[in-house]
């Protein structure tokens, strides 16, 4: 649905700002440090996401006055990426769902009337009761804030409540009461939105198994920049062939490891080689059973064999990300890691291989890094747009 150009922009309760600040690092996951009026503060940050690609250093926030009594003075309402807001108060996206049905604005539900927000049915809380044709209709909305030039997908952190929310509403529309779910894009540029399979490989494959239990909807909206809403609502494609084809426990990953001291590490067959502190980036793939290789990765106590196995071992923190696919991108991976890298250890993990090495050193977290996330971006979203054929 486009309204016509002379509909007003709409305003939501509650997203009034009261100024900008700048990002400088996040606290814990509801808890921010901005520059804001030349002072360091704190915000409240009511999304729990990862949200890697939004909350990088210098980005701007959105501030509003936090209700009396909060421990923090400011709430973080929405973030700038590329000039254009992204909503990041999830708990007010609601509010704006509420609005948009009560206009009739969203496709498929324009004669939809709010019966109650929030409803219980079992042991779970639904956003929305409606009456749909005369008829009980349980609504169910989530917030999507990652998005690539084409793609959106949801969720950006495993959500097990999500998942549970799923099959429970697949089994009230299966039982005779119908059911949906409205995935709610906060940007106006993509045309198509995705599960994503990388970050929850469970979420996404009970989606796709009660797509056709359940109203499955993904709606793009435009933010401005005095935060109001542009009337414009698009209907995303929701491309499920594309799903069933790359959604598999198989594909690519990197594993980021972080020495705390220069060390000198005996790695079998390459004999030993002193590694500078940092953070590594190491490039692999798994053809089959995906979870299980990086859970090894992440286990402590393993026999070691494999060259990261080695360093591995003497590393903390350890983060791996995978790329799910079909495609081998292992080696496209390691080559664009190698243009961002700070320095490289030849001839690590590519024994089998044309590459130099897949493993990489940088000084500061990756996630840190915009070229880093742009590349990951690249490689999770953005080569779908290319895949994917209208």
């Amino acid at each position: 649905m486009i309204p016509s150009s002379g509909t007003p922009d709409i305003l939501i309760p509650g997203l009034q700002p009261a100024g900008k600040a700048s990002y400088l690092r996040r606290l814990n996951r509801f808890l921010v440090e901005c520059d804001y009026e030349g002072k360091r503060v704190r915000a409240y940050l009511p999304n729990p996401g990862r949200l890697w690609e939004l909350l990088i250093g210098g980005r701007t926030l959105y501030l509003a006055e936090a209700p009396a009594g909060r421990a923090t003075r400011y709430t973080v309402l929405a973030v700038e990426r590329d000039g254009i807001p992204v909503l990041l108060h999830t708990h007010l996206t609601n509010r704006l769902v509420d609005e948009l049905l009560r206009r009739g604005m969203i496709p498929g539900l324009e004669n939809a009337r709010v019966l109650k927000p929030e409803v219980s049915f079992g042991r779970s809380r639904f956003d929305f009761l409606l009456e749909v044709g005369g008829r009980p209709f349980v609504l169910e909305v989530k917030s999507c804030t990652l998005y690539g030039e084409e793609m959106a997908m949801f969720p950006d952190a495993v959500t097990e409540r999500g998942r549970k929310h799923l099959v429970e509403l697949a089994g009230l529309s299966r039982s005779g009461t119908r059911a949906g779910v409205i995935f709610l894009v906060h940007s106006p540029k993509v045309r198509y939105f995705l599960p994503d399979y990388h970050t929850d490989y469970d979420f996404a494959r009970t989606l796709y198994e009660r797509r056709k239990d359940l109203m499955v909807k993904a709606l793009s909206v435009e933010w401005k920049r005095d935060l109001s809403l542009s009337p414009r609502i698009r209907d995303l494609e929701i491309p499920w062939d594309l799903l069933d084809r790359e959604a598999a426990d198989r594909g690519s990953y990197i594993l980021i490891l972080h020495l705390p001291r220069k060390t000198r590490i005996d790695v079998g067959s390459l004999g030993k080689i002193s590694f500078p502190p940092g953070y590594y980036l190491y490039t692999g793939s798994a053809k089959k059973a995906l979870r299980a290789r990086m859970a090894r990765h992440l286990r402590k106590k393993k026999n070691l064999f494999w060259h990261i196995d080695y360093l591995a071992d003497r590393c903390d923190t350890p983060l791996c990300i995978p790329v799910r696919t079909g495609a081998d991108l292992e080696h496209e991976m390691a080559t664009s890691l190698q243009k961002i890298a700070e320095w490289s250890i030849p001839g690590f993990g590519a024994s089998d291989c044309p590459c130099k090495t897949h493993l990489f050193g940088m000084k500061s977290h990756p996630l840190q890094h915009e070229e880093f996330i742009n590349n990951l971006q690249y490689f999770r979203i953005d080569r779908l747009g290319n895949t994917h054929s209208p």
